[in-house]
């Protein structure tokens, strides 16, 4: 799969090949990965099983099936095993041994609904232990959804929260960890699995993992001694509460028919989010994250170490300080151990980036702050060699999959093995595009932000402005690919685009983050004005009398507030996607906690917060063109907060537009609706600022109806 461009357009970032991560053989001469594609020629999607040659660089197709995924080397040599779904809702595994690429592949096991998310560890040299998930029936089942009854009736009850999270409603069937196992008879070539059973079911207290709506594989660790995973405290309202607990469930042979009841593991003061448990090599420690707050969502995850899974109460915490704020002023995420268990590996943002760090894998031989490892790009998963080398899979701005070692004793030595646009080259982008810079804010701090100029910039000629304003808001723009807000597809239109990171963003350290709190259109707003100021006396290649904005999420509400006032009348044109029209909207949202942190309170404990920074505020100043998008399957901004403002727009005679999307939550994923998006506001803007159009004639924009 290839795709080669002079230009880059929404087409080919639509349509390029996306690899995953990849996983690195047992024995580090390999790597597992898919690459999907999708054709807008044909309307589907293909995808692929590949291995690399971790030496070469070259790799070899496995597997050619858009239904095949999460290829996972099960540890008997070079055997692979991977899932699909298949007829009437169930999924296959599968298996194959490399050293036999001829045979055909072995059906395993065929479960009787979709599950996901494949783990596996060693139990000894002939037992794999399996781990999936799947939703799980109020029996403990594993749910079908295309054989389970209809129901006569449309209507849905509810006497607590939630009603609808994310993009769905409710149901009475939940999230659960299933566990099986494969064992190998005399012959590699004959594997045999054993019957799934759910780890979760039938337990005195109700336990949901992975955590919807978005949890997945870092919910949850496999080893030879058993589980641990994370769930929401079910004494606790989600909607208002983001508390999740870890836990152990100790398994010894995992065909227990029964597993052990889970066992709470005690982190001390710190009561919100815990996430990314991982077990150590000998299977006896687990690492994991936490945040102290249970009603913030961003709060600084704390990195954690249960030393031995037997004493469930002594859990360490890495650079713990008196003042409960911790010495470390980044947020670990993902986690893993060094082969011999004495380092960890943990990834955070800092400054733009996504680094990878090191550190001693004991709280108290944690005396200096991690080191890090990668200073440039996003780390987005890593695997540890055999040789203790770490493989990385990682993104920049101008490429989307990178596959590279590193000697953590000399992370100097950084090899890259394969790109897959060779540095953007394949796409008609290059590194040289991508600059970056520094500006004062709106108090005594300093503001970061990303440039990205046109392939085929000039020095002496002058190009508009796209500013682009990210989500969250506790969010950032990092160097890193996106398929959905891609700096590059504008810069390519002809403009020059910056992305600034203002008061609230991730990766500067938790004060300017917390910045926000209580401040939604204060410091952020005035950081953008200045973000404005500087690019006006800085950059003179910037023609900012044909300035843009763009934003999403809380991007959308910013670009809603800047509407309202005088920084809105600097732009020829605005885009809302999936905004905040009103903050006294926000109950009609389903995680209360977000706006109850935020705006300090309840709406009527803090209605004056609400009211300070609500954008409907300030709608007798609205007079930029603008274009509104919203999806009608976004139940955390529900649709009305889309409608209202095009309503107030169309009213008040200013240019406007409307785009919806009945199957797309807040985000737009469909690749044909995707492209119809980015037409549409590319054209938008385009008009505005005078850009001649630079659309193919693959789609055209469209009124009103669903091509």
């Amino acid at each position: 799969m290839t795709v080669g461009a002079r230009r880059f357009t929404p087409e080919v970032l639509l349509s390029a090949p996306r690899r995953s991560a990849a996983t690195p053989s047992p024995d580090g001469t390999a790597a597992l990965f898919t690459v999907t594609a999708y054709s807008f020629q044909t309307q589907k999607k293909t995808s692929e099983i590949r291995v690399l040659d971790i030496k070469t660089g070259r790799t070899k197709l496995l597997v050619n099936d858009a239904a095949a995924s999460e290829p996972t080397w099960l540890g008997f040599d070079s055997c692979v095993a991977w899932l699909k779904g298949a007829e009437k809702g169930t999924t296959e595994l599968y298996s194959v041994s490399l050293d036999f690429p001829d045979d055909k592949p072995q059906l395993l096991k065929t479960f009787p609904g979709s599950v996901s998310n494949l783990k596996v560890a060693a139990i000894d040299s002939d037992t794999i232990a399996v781990a999936v998930t799947g939703l799980a029936t109020p029996n403990g089942k594993l749910y079908n959804s295309e054989m389970a009854e209809k129901p006569k009736s449309t209507g849905r009850v509810y006497s607590k929260l939630f009603v609808r999270q994310w993009d769905a409603y409710i149901t009475e069937n939940k999230s659960s960890i299933f566990y099986t196992t494969v064992s190998k008879s005399p012959g590699i070539k004959k594997l045999s699995a054993t019957p799934l059973h759910n780890a979760l079911a039938g337990q005195a207290v109700s336990l949901e993992s992975p955590v919807p709506p978005f949890g997945g594989s870092g919910d949850f660790d496999i080893s030879k001694n058993g589980l641990a995973f994370v769930a929401k405290d079910p004494k606790l309202d989600p909607a208002n509460h983001t508390k999740t607990d870890l836990y152990y469930i100790p398994l010894r042979t995992f065909t227990e028919t029964r597993s052990p009841p889970p066992l709470i593991i005690n982190a001390g003061n710190l009561k919100g989010y815990s996430a990314s448990p991982v077990f150590s090599p000998n299977a006896k420690s687990v690492a994991f994250t936490r945040m102290k707050s249970d009603q913030y969502e961003s709060d600084k995850p704390r990195l954690l170490l249960l030393p031995d899974i037997t004493d469930l109460s002594n859990v360490q915490e890495f650079y713990e300080t008196k003042d409960g704020e911790g010495k470390w002023d980044l947020r670990p995420e993902s986690i893993a151990w060094s082969k011999d268990g004495e380092e960890l590996y943990v990834t955070a943002e800092e400054n733009g980036r996504g680094k990878l760090f090191k550190l001693p894998a004991s709280p108290r031989l944690a005396n200096d702050l991690p080191e890090a490892l990668t200073d440039d790009g996003t780390v987005s998963d890593f695997k540890v060699l055999p040789n203790n080398e770490l493989f990385l899979s990682s993104t920049s701005l101008v490429d989307n999959s990178i596959y590279s070692i590193l000697d953590p004793k000399n992370p100097k030595k950084k090899v890259i093995v394969s790109s897959n646009s060779k540095g953007g080259k394949t796409f008609g982008l290059s590194q040289g595009q991508v600059d970056e810079f520094w500006y004062q804010g709106a108090e005594d701090y300093s503001v970061h932000a990303w440039v990205v100029k046109p392939s085929f910039f000039k020095k002496g000629e002058k190009y508009p402005l796209a500013y682009l304003i990210h989500g969250g808001p506790q969010g950032a723009w990092n160097e890193s690919w996106s398929t959905r807000w891609n700096p590059a597809v504008f810069a390519e239109q002809g403009y020059v685009v910056v992305t600034p990171n203002p008061t609230g963003s991730t990766g500067y350290g938790m004060a300017f983050q917390n910045g926000i709190r209580d401040h939604w259109g204060g410091r952020p707003y005035l950081d953008l004005v200045k973000g404005f100021e500087y690019i006006e006396q800085n950059l003179p290649y910037v023609d900012t009398s044909r300035a843009v904005a763009l934003g999403a999420s809380y991007g959308g509400y910013m670009v809603n507030w800047i509407q309202g006032h005088p920084l809105g009348r600097k732009f020829q044109a605005l885009v809302t996607h999936d905004g905040v029209f009103s903050t006294l909207n926000q109950y009609a949202s389903e995680e209360l906690f977000f706006p109850h942190h935020d705006f300090g309170g309840t709406l009527w404990d803090a209605r004056e917060n609400y009211e300070k920074w609500d954008p409907a505020a300030h709608l007798k100043n609205w007079a930029t063109p603008h274009f509104i998008i919203h999806n009608e399957l976004d139940y955390r901004l529900p649709i009305s907060e889309g409608l209202a403002p095009f309503n107030v727009l169309q009213t008040k005679g200013i240019p406007s537009k409307f785009l919806t999307f009945p199957d797309e939550n807040h985000w737009v994923l469909k690749p044909e609706n995707s492209l119809v998006w980015h037409r549409e506001v590319l054209g938008w803007i385009n008009k505005y600022s005078g850009i001649v159009d630079q659309q193919s004639d693959l789609e055209k924009s469209i009124e009103g109806i669903v091509i």
